[in-house]
Formats: C-alpha cells, sequence, structure tokens
C-alpha cells in the first residue's frame, strides 16, 4: 500500500479546464473561448521578442526593475510596491502561500475565478463560497461571511464570466469593512476594458490590507508569455517576494511585457475595438433573443433558455468552427462565455447563433 500522500486539501482541488482550442474535422476554427487579444501582441512586443533571442542562454534579472519601472510609469505607481509573477495567477498564488494555511479561511463569490478554491486548497485553507445576486458580486453577503478564521477575500472586478462590474463605492464599502487581520485581494485581469477604471490602485494607497493584481494576458495579448503582477503595501510585496522564486519570469516574457506596457497607442486601438464590438455584439443577441449583462470585459455572457438550450447551442456553434465557453462549472449552467474577436469573427458569431435560433442573419 502506497504510503506517500499528499498535503491535506491537495486531492479536492479540480484540475483547471483551459478553453479548447480545435475542432476534430472542422477546418477555419475561431477561438473565442479563452479571452484572448485576437488582435495579438503589441508590434513592438513581437520585435523585443525577436531582439532577445540572441541573449536565451542568460539568466534573467531577479528584481524584474526594468519592467516594474515600465509598469509604474503607465499607471502611476511606485515601482517598490509592485511583484511580477507568472500570470496574475502566481501572484494570487504568492498571496495564499503567505497568507492562508490549515484552520484559514479563503473567501471567494458564486461565479468567481475558478482559481480562487484551488489556491486556497494549495495553501491547506479552507475555500469559502459566497453567494451573488443575479451575476453581481454582493458585498454584503461577503462582509456576512467573514469570520475570525478568514484571511484573504478573492473578488475578481471586473468579474470573470459574469463580465459584471463591483461599483467603486462598493469596493469601497468592502475594504472598509473587513477586519484588519484579512487581505482584501482586488483581482483586475480585466481592468484595462474599463476607461477610467485603476483596478483598486486608489484602494491599495489607502488601505494596508488591500492587493490589487493585473495581468499582460488578456488586453495586452501576452498569455503565452505568462506575465502578471501585483501591486501592494511595501510590507506585503516584502513578504511576497520571500516566497517567490528568483528566476519566475524569463528574459523573453520581461522584454515583451517591457515592450507592450510602454506601447499606449496598440493598448489604445484595442480597447476602443474591444468597446464597439462587444456593444454590437451584445445588441445583435439582444435581437435575436439571447440577452447579457452590460459587459465591462472582452467576452459577453450570453444567457439561454435553460442549460440544455445553452449546451445544444454550443454544439452547433462547433460545427461552425466557433469555440466558446461553457460555464457550467462557475454555477452558469445556462450561458456560453463568448469572446469579443475581430469584426469577422463577430460576426460569424451572430449569424450561426441567428442560424441555431431558427432565423434569418
Amino acid at each position: 500500500m502506497n504510503q506517500i500522500t499528499p498535503q491535506p486539501g491537495i486531492m479536492d482541488i479540480a484540475l483547471y479546464q483551459g478553453g479548447q482550442s480545435h475542432i476534430q474535422g472542422v477546418a477555419d476554427v475561431v477561438k473565442l473561448s479563452s479571452n484572448e487579444n485576437p488582435f495579438g501582441p503589441s508590434p513592438r512586443a513581437i520585435e523585443a521578442v525577436r531582439d532577445s533571442a540572441a541573449m536565451l542562454h542568460r539568466y534573467p534579472g531577479t528584481d524584474h526593475a526594468r519592467l516594474r519601472a515600465a509598469i509604474g510609469d503607465r499607471h502611476g505607481l511606485d515601482p517598490a510596491r509592485i511583484i511580477c509573477g507568472v500570470g496574475s495567477d502566481e501572484v494570487l498564488q504568492f498571496i495564499a502561500q503567505a497568507y492562508a494555511g490549515p484552520g484559514d479561511e479563503v473567501i471567494y463569490t458564486e461565479h468567481g475565478f475558478s482559481m480562487y478554491p484551488i489556491i486556497a486548497r494549495m495553501a491547506g485553507a479552507t475555500p469559502v463560497m459566497v453567494p451573488e445576486r443575479d451575476r453581481h458580486v454582493d458585498v454584503g453577503n461577503i462582509l456576512a461571511a467573514v469570520t475570525d478564521q478568514t484571511r484573504i477575500v478573492f473578488v475578481t472586478n471586473p468579474g470573470n464570466p459574469t463580465s459584471t462590474m463591483i461599483p467603486e463605492s462598493e469596493l469601497q464599502r468592502l475594504a472598509e469593512g473587513l477586519p484588519q487581520t484579512c487581505l482584501l485581494v482586488i483581482d483586475g485581469a480585466y481592468a484595462e476594458f474599463v476607461a477610467g477604471f485603476d483596478g483598486g490602485a486608489a484602494l491599495v494607497d489607502r488601505f494596508d490590507n488591500v492587493i490589487m493584481t493585473r495581468t499582460f494576458s488578456k488586453i495586452y495579448g501576452l498569455g503565452g508569455m505568462r506575465v502578471g503582477w501585483g501591486y501592494a503595501a511595501r510590507p506585503i510585496i516584502d513578504v511576497l517576494n520571500r516566497v517567490r522564486q528568483p528566476f519566475n519570469l524569463s528574459m523573453v516574457a520581461l522584454a515583451a511585457a517591457e515592450a507592450a506596457v510602454q506601447d499606449e497607442e496598440f493598448l489604445t486601438f484595442c480597447h476602443a475595438e474591444n468597446a464597439r464590438l462587444r456593444v454590437w455584439l451584445s445588441d445583435q443577441l439582444a435581437r435575436i433573443g439571447v440577452p447579457s449583462d452590460a459587459s465591462y470585459t472582452n467576452f459577453i455572457l450570453a444567457r439561454f433558455a435553460d442549460r440544455a438550450e445553452a449546451e445544444a447551442c454550443d454544439d452547433y456553434l462547433k460545427t461552425q468552427g466557433l469555440i466558446v465557453r461553457r460555464v457550467a462549472g462557475y454555477n452558469l449552467p445556462d450561458a456560453l462565455r463568448i469572446t469579443v474577436g475581430d469584426e469577422t469573427a463577430c460576426r460569424r458569431v451572430i449569424a450561426a447563433i441567428t442560424a441555431f435560433k431558427g432565423g434569418a442573419a
């Protein structure tokens, strides 16, 4: 009998399922399941990757100083209060590893990012799910769920896969209502898609127990490079850097991210195109009887009559070479998450769902 057993909580982790990329026997496939930027990365990021190729035999810097400085310059933040990770997922993992453990509780919301309970269990903590209200985070429900054992509250803003947003006044109420022994983590993976939104940076500056995380995987189009970052008070950053591997980011990834964050022209283009096509896609879906909440992200959460219709629509879209995301695992069985692609992809989606619904495109 095998006497080697994992730590408690590890075997309770359900393996993460990424978005599908291929359809057997179907050509001209468009992947709209992972909220990737349809325009790819910045041309300057691509050039930076090419330029760094000759240095692949060298170890990268351990302090990420140039990237932190570029992020700080772009967002008006103190680089000394920034930490970089392998996607924002790794920064979230640092937080749980450093601040939660056996006997502690980690709160996340009903339709929140599926990595939150996984990360909690990795640290040996107990994940606690809090109900949302009509696909919106309910701050009152979160505060009511806080106990003496609560160490971390994870919220995604804007939400994934809901696409909805917590008003800044409610975020402030949440920060004010949490005990100082509990960290509030604002996961801003989609913050760049919201005009004028700082992702929670101002709250970090006001509250010592608030952390903001961001990613280069979405609007910057660097999902394949895996670069994310966090912003928090200096004492927290000092703690997180103690559990960070010194060479966690490659030289190529660092170069790509630095170039991407400095290319404001490309960022502006991607933001404008997403905003335009997101409204068009939502309006067209509503016209054919598929409602959705106002989206603050680069995807639409399309709602159907029931789970059977959502799954039947997904099956039909696959026959048309369109890959979207079922979200039953997020307690949304009657919905499909559809990334806002380029104009051609959006028109293909509407034509296909119109045909599925029995209408004329």
